[in-house]
């Protein structure tokens, strides 16, 4: 199950859970507030419940050039929270460090990740008690 490869500048929204259509539609809308080109969303029954770890194998097992440095997971968390939090995984520099980031966020992360103005761990570090990064 190869992850697939975001559009330009876009970060890649993967969608994990598929128990809620109408929370996957609100988490979009939010998301597309700020930019509607800012997210390449996979909404591919395929990828349901897949873990973090596999998601770090098949990054890992992927030509170079097909390579991604980090993902944003809707799981069920993200589906059931009013604040659609995503799961932000890095699959470069330390493959598997994860956080959380509610979606009225993503886009100052996307937008600095895709033009590598900040790095994963810059966010990553920056995370409240709970692991959710709330802006700097």
């Amino acid at each position: 199950m190869p992850l697939p490869y975001p559009a330009d500048l876009a970060s890649l929204v993967l969608r994990t859970d598929f128990s809620d259509d109408s929370a996957w539609y609100a988490l979009r809308r939010t998301i597309d507030a700020a930019d509607e080109t800012a997210a390449t969303y996979v909404d591919d029954p395929r990828y349901a419940g897949v873990s973090v770890q596999a998601l770090v194998g098949e990054d890992a097992a992927a030509d170079e050039d097909e390579k991604i440095t980090y993902v944003f997971l809707a799981d069920a968390r993200t589906m059931t929270d009013p604040a659609h939090p995503l799961l932000a995984v890095d699959l470069y520099d330390e493959p598997g460090r994860s956080f959380r980031v509610p979606a009225e966020w993503y886009f100052e992360i996307s937008a600095n990740l895709s033009i590598a103005n900040m790095d994963f761990a810059d966010f990553a570090d920056s995370t409240d008690d709970t692991g959710t990064f709330r802006g700097c």
